[in-house]
């Protein structure tokens, strides 16, 4: 009896913690997880334990910080010709956040949709970043001799972050520097506990700009600890263990089937139907990096759960990586392979017009891209929607299309400037994708011309006068005073 208890405890605790049941306690204590029901207290233990026998061979065969910074310099190198490297931040410690980008055009703003696989945000988690440098090399090794190469490449913009995490790696646990779970440390759309975003970690910080800056269209983190595809929602308003699904749910189920289903055997798993499950029904995680994404950044992210044990030996890795590379190829090909994807123009100037995209029915709004007006929504194949683009000062337009299974479609918004009762066309503020300042004055003339033509009419009179008004006074003060004369 004792036994069996044992070995439902253990694997009911391996299950829940592979994304990390274990909250900090002012996490915890401030969403009201005082009485958590799923393993908080049984990751903490087993931290506690590690602790206490630390496994000082758990990284061989792994690649430390250093080596992986060359990694991803050599690539630069080697791949110059599809890639670039830069860097959006720093850990506690000052390493380097290095991405690699991979483009037929990299650095330049393309009207096409761009995907970021992020890696270690874990600590004890390192098998993405073994994988994402692998994935690298792979696409640089095949490009112009694989299709479905070519077509990432030449079509997408792709972005890899090895390491969101090196100092947790450096230290073998699951948080950083400052022991804290970087998973956690997002705004979360149901408690405001952390919601200041000075006080978050500079890994986070990291992230959050780098989606102020650039606009990706979905992304994947990669963790470790079970195989699944995890979608959102990753948690509910009443902290309970159950299916919460987003507005795009259907599309995330796709999306997480494409990985799932591509993969070598996540589809044939026991515990999760097809190798999915949303995030709140496996249990519930607050001020999660997959949510914050898809709330305030425009992108659809899956959390990725790709091997069942955190930090296997290294001798696993190639097994790993031919278990997963066909997946991650497909999951940043179905960007372009599927959804609605064009650009919005305006009818009188022919310019790019930065507005919003809305499907009927479903309560999410894509934005355009600011400079070339270009926008991609993903969607489930098969089905018929209908799209608006919405612009200011434009008269809103709406299309209905048949999306088909394995082929984007491509629809381009046109859009008539607004005209008020008098003939004036009401211009949008962002039209034309001018400077913001010269937009502005613009608009200024273009609503009530009339009016403020009188308006400077009258400044100028009444400056006229002033300016005369002056020159008469400084004229007196400077003439010799009359002299009197006496006539006798």
């Amino acid at each position: 009896m004792n036994l069996k208890f044992c070995i439902l405890f253990s694997f009911f605790v391996r299950n829940v913690i592979a994304r990390g049941g274990y909250r900090s306690t002012s996490l915890s204590s401030a969403a009201g997880f005082e009485n958590e029901s799923y393993a908080g207290s049984g990751r903490h233990l087993i931290e506690e334990n590690q602790s206490h026998h630390p496994r000082t061979d758990i990284a061989r065969g792994y690649m430390t910080n250093s080596e992986l910074e060359r990694a991803v310099k050599e690539f630069g190198r080697r791949c110059s010709h599809i890639s670039r490297i830069y860097s959006i931040g720093e850990s506690v410690r000052g390493f380097p956040l290095w991405v690699i980008e991979i483009s037929d055009k990299p650095g330049q703003e393309e009207p096409e949709p761009a995907f970021k696989f992020i890696g270690n945000v874990h600590g004890d988690e390192p098998v993405g970043r073994e994988l994402l440098l692998l994935l690298a090399n792979w696409i640089c090794d095949n490009y112009k001799r694989d299709p479905l190469v070519d077509l990432i490449v030449d079509k997408v913009h792709l972005h890899i972050l090895p390491s969101m995490n090196p100092d947790g790696f450096s230290f073998r646990r699951r948080g950083n520097a400052n022991k804290v779970d970087l998973n956690r440390d997002f705004p979360d759309q149901f408690f405001p506990w952390n919601n200041n975003e000075d006080a978050r970690q500079p890994e986070t910080k990291a992230i959050m700009s780098w989606l102020r800056e650039m606009r990706f269209t979905a992304s994947a983190s990669l963790h470790g600890g079970a195989l699944v595809a995890n979608y959102p929602w990753d948690a509910s308003l009443d902290k309970r263990k159950n299916y919460y699904a987003c507005p795009d749910d259907g599309t995330f189920r796709f999306l997480a089937s494409i990985y799932s289903k591509s993969h070598y055997n996540m589809s044939l798993s026991k515990e999760f139907e097809g190798g999915i499950t949303n995030g709140a029904a496996w249990y519930p995680v607050y001020g999660g990096m997959q949510d914050w994404n898809y709330i305030y950044g425009g992108c659809f992210e899956l959390t990725l759960e790709i091997s069942d044990n955190k930090w296997p030996n290294a001798k696993e890795l190639p097994t790993i990586w031919e278990y997963n590379k066909m997946s991650m190829l497909n999951l940043v090909a179905s960007l372009v392979k599927t959804g609605v994807h064009g650009r919005v123009f305006s009818s009188d100037s022919g310019r790019p017009l930065p507005g919003l995209i809305t499907i009927k029915g479903i309560n999410y709004t894509v934005k355009t891209s600011g400079t070339l007006a270009d926008y991609h929504r993903l969607l489930v194949p098969g089905e018929r929607y209908e799209v608006m683009a919405t612009v200011p000062g434009y008269k809103s337009k709406a299309t209905r299309i048949w999306l088909e299974k394995e082929e984007a479609t491509n629809v381009d918004f046109i859009l008539d400037p607004e005209v008020s009762s008098d003939g004036t066309l009401l211009r949008s503020i962002c039209d034309c994708g001018r400077k913001s300042r010269l937009l502005s004055i613009g608009y200024f003339w273009g609503t009530h011309f009339e009016v403020y033509l009188v308006l400077i009419v009258v400044l100028a009179f009444l400056c006229f006068l002033l300016t005369r008004r002056i020159k008469s006074n400084l004229l007196k003060q400077r003439l010799p005073p009359k002299r009197s004369v006496l006539t006798v």
